[in-house]
């Protein structure tokens, strides 16, 4: 159980106020969540085998032929409001 203790700390962490009247209402509150929140240690993922990305979003393929580098730069230089030594210019933002 969160106590007030708790509550008050956390209030100070995030430098916000919370009234008497909150604290109640945020004790049950922050008890769901972190009820809700520890659901997670009760999913069996299966094997994890190679990269998160490959076995859940498959967005890794092997490359095909690579282009040759260089191929198109002129071509995005061209369209560039400003180049120099083929790279684009561009306006200086720091100092």
């Amino acid at each position: 159980m969160i106590t007030r203790k708790e509550i008050d700390h956390l209030a100070e962490l995030a430098r916000i106020d919370v009234s008497e009247k909150d604290r109640d209402s945020l004790t049950d509150d922050l008890e769901s969540i972190l009820a809700y929140v520890s659901e997670i240690n009760t999913l069996h993922i299966g094997e994890k085998t190679g990269s998160p990305i490959e076995r859940h979003l498959n967005v890794m393929r092997p490359d095909g032929e690579p282009h040759v580098p260089g191929l198109f730069s002129e071509d995005i230089l061209r369209e560039a409001p400003e180049t120099e030594e083929g790279y684009f210019k561009v306006q200086k933002i720091l100092p």
